[in-house]
């Protein structure tokens, strides 16, 4: 694409085309970190008159890239087939609804937000974290390019923008007297494929003394606790602090603080603010992590490369441990139908012969079947009717929640199965 197009920027063929180029830094990218072979878009749930339909498979292999360590997929999709309908509702995980509850009220605290403040969300969802601040008199706005979950949120008393947000968003906000004392951004620097026009945007929307938040998932725990399952389409990038750090400050922001938090298998929370102001010099827990990183081996190629192997281990764990429980004749189904769970099945070749069926507790996909798999998705109450021998746990980071929703599986001795880091039976 040259620089000559007059069409307006908003996800250009540039996005979708597949790309030898880090996102980032544009270096050629050689270095494969893991190759997860083909597989269909994780949260494209399908109905019953879609079965007979051609679906599209896309290569799941991840590159890092040598000079900024950045490791990515390429965008083999243009990011509104993705994100204009979403299936994932946040307020249906009430871990999650709590986490954001407790975030709003410490950044409330923090920064002395009031009634004069804007509070910013970029891909808010269903409003699941803005509610908070909205029920304390604090004024909102969320960014959600998906519209069925923009307007649930709108219904909440949350309003949302449903576009994408990058550097014209930032710059018609700003225009408008709209820029923010807090911005914040869960799972989504992950979800962008022009990571360059979304941080500068992140600069352009901050007021000289704001500070922005992001959640990312971290690199080291996927790649220590084998977390293979998390690489999806729909996540370009996946990041160390070391590269995020260096992300922020390729465009004038630094990273002035980090939390290592437990959700979605282990998250940064990064804490970033305008370069060069005294009160966001470089501190908190930074130096802690950083150093944690840098004694893993992450600024070397070795430490990637090396993760290949387990991910193979592990698949051929939960192939023995399935294919064993069907030969003795016990029946095996899933509970949950999250993204993650579509990256595991797929890779791993399960279908209805070792998974009977999977439930979820979001209505949007009852009566839908998994994309690739075609495993039926049922309601929860499904379980206590079939009285299956296990229970596979596919969102495998809720497991304490599932496993204490599900108890009454004990009563007729079925057992649960965990397949990460390693495929394991719970013992109750």
């Amino acid at each position: 694409m040259t620089g000559t197009t007059t069409h307006d920027h908003h996800v250009s063929d540039k996005d979708v085309k597949t790309t030898s180029a880090c996102r980032f830094c544009g270096c050629a990218l050689t270095e494969i970190m893991v190759d997860l072979g083909m597989s269909p878009l994780c949260e494209s749930y399908l109905t019953i008159d879609q079965l007979d339909q051609m679906e599209p498979f896309y290569p799941l292999r991840v590159t890092v890239c040598s000079q900024c360590l950045l490791a990515q997929l390429p965008a083999y999709v243009p990011v509104e087939d993705i994100f204009r309908e979403y299936a994932y509702f946040s307020s249906y995980a009430s871990s999650w609804v709590e986490h954001a509850r407790r975030y709003a009220e410490g950044m409330i605290e923090r920064l002395r937000l009031g009634p004069e403040s804007l509070v910013l969300e970029l891909a808010s969802n269903d409003g699941y974290l803005l509610q908070h601040f909205v029920a304390r008199g604090v004024p909102v706005l969320g960014v959600e390019p998906a519209v069925n979950v923009a307007q649930a949120a709108e219904r909440r008393g949350v309003p949302t923008l449903t576009e994408f947000f990058g550097t014209e968003l930032a710059a018609t906000l700003v225009a408008n007297g709209r820029q923010a004392d807090l911005i914040t951004a869960n799972n989504v620097l992950a979800q962008v494929p022009d990571l360059n026009d979304f941080v500068a945007g992140i600069k352009l929307a901050l007021k000289p003394d704001g500070v922005a938040t992001v959640e990312v998932p971290h690199l080291k725990r996927l790649i220590e606790e084998n977390q293979f399952d998390t690489i999806y389409h729909e996540h370009f990038s996946y990041f160390s602090l070391l590269t995020s750090m260096r992300i922020f400050e390729g465009h004038g922001l630094t990273v002035f603080d980090v939390e290592e938090l437990p959700t979605h298998g282990g998250s940064l929370r990064l804490y970033v603010g305008h370069e060069g102001l005294a009160e966001r010099a470089v501190g908190g827990r930074v130096p802690e992590v950083l150093a944690a990183e840098r004694a893993a081996g992450m600024e070397d190629m070795a430490y990637y490369s090396s993760f290949g192997h387990r991910v193979e281990d592990s698949k051929h764990a939960l192939l023995e441990l399935l294919i064993a429980a069907r030969r003795e004749g016990r029946s095996v189904v899933g509970y949950g139908a999250p993204g993650k769970g579509n990256t595991l099945l797929n890779f791993c070749g399960i279908s209805t012969d070792l998974l009977a069926y999977t439930v979820d507790r979001n209505p949007y996909k009852q009566g839908r079947f998994l994309p690739g798999t075609h495993i039926p998705i049922h309601h929860p109450d499904r379980i206590a009717e079939t009285r299956p021998d296990y229970v596979l746990i596919l969102p495998w980071n809720l497991r304490s929640e599932i496993v204490e929703q599900l108890a009454y599986i004990h009563e007729w001795g079925a057992r649960f199965i965990v397949p990460i880091p390693r495929p394991e039976v719970l013992v109750p």
